[in-house]
């Protein structure tokens, strides 16, 4: 589909809310996760550092 200016574009023929609104939904989403998936990281590492410094003593 071929858009004859930028303001068509960001329209998408009258769908432009429900796409664009769908993108940034799903980009929040995906970052959401990544942030989540992070933190869990972050915390079972200080946690298994924690148990291994117990079984050393």
């Amino acid at each position: 589909m071929a858009f004859d200016s930028f303001s068509e574009f960001i329209q998408m023929g009258r769908h432009g809310l429900y796409v664009w609104s769908t993108y940034g939904i799903s980009a929040f989403l995906l970052i959401a996760i990544a942030i989540q998936t992070w933190r869990q990281q972050t915390q079972m590492k200080k946690q298994l550092t924690k148990r291994f410094m117990r079984e050393q003593d």
